[in-house]
């Protein structure tokens, strides 16, 4: 029995997720999600994941792991080849602080479930989730590009010249940026980056777009 990984094509989690078992050279069956018909809230899949939300990853024994970031530091302790954090104490810490200024900082204000509640609760058009979405990406991405221009250990990619955590985090967020036509031309050290990571397979089939369940 291989891994199941019970995810959305466009979620950014699920993409990070699918980005870190590529590298990771790791199988999986991947089982898709439509979030806006709400098959996450069924009883089976709550089960499986309380909250409701994706990605859940199914191991072998029939048991389940829950939130993105807590199931790649799993796959880093249990295939530690190749490595997503670095050796260093210093340099762990710096790609944790990338990686959480997306996955802490930008995230959790603008997944799915905030929109449907400031189109249902604040009657936000899709204008005003545009703006919404877009402020949040631009205060954290402001400061993101600083930090990675500014700093000698960003290499090829966020921390030297291997993918890490942080890695698999921006490029999500890229990804979900263009359902709002975000585009990265205030961020040109983001934009290579990205670019860099686009063009490797691990990344690559994990996009949104090469997904059985793309529409």
């Amino acid at each position: 029995m291989t891994l199941k990984l019970h995810n959305f094509f466009r979620s950014s989690t699920s993409t990070r997720l699918r980005a870190a078992l590529n590298l990771k050279g790791l199988d999986y069956d991947y089982v898709p999600y439509a979030l806006r018909d709400g098959q996450t809230r069924t009883p089976e899949y709550l089960r499986r994941n309380p909250q409701g939300l994706v990605p859940t990853l199914e191991r072998e024994d029939g048991s389940h792991l829950t939130q993105s970031l807590a199931i790649i530091e799993w796959l880093e302790e249990t295939h530690p080849e190749p490595a997503l954090l670095p050796k260093d104490a210093d340099g762990r810490a710096r790609v944790r602080a990338l990686a959480h200024m997306v996955a802490l900082e930008i995230h959790p204000l603008n997944n799915l479930r905030v929109l449907f509640y400031l189109r249902d609760e604040f009657a936000a058009d899709e204008a005003a989730q545009k703006q919404w979405f877009t402020h949040w990406v631009t205060l954290t991405f402001d400061a993101l590009e600083a930090t990675l221009a500014d700093s000698p250990e960003t290499g090829t990619y966020c921390h030297g010249d291997t993918p890490t955590l942080a890695d698999l985090c921006l490029y999500a967020q890229v990804w979900n940026n263009k359902r709002f036509d975000i585009a990265l031309d205030k961020w040109p050290t983001i934009a290579r980056i990205f670019a860099a990571l686009d063009s490797l397979p691990a990344f690559n089939d994990a996009a949104p777009p090469n997904q059985p369940d793309a529409a």
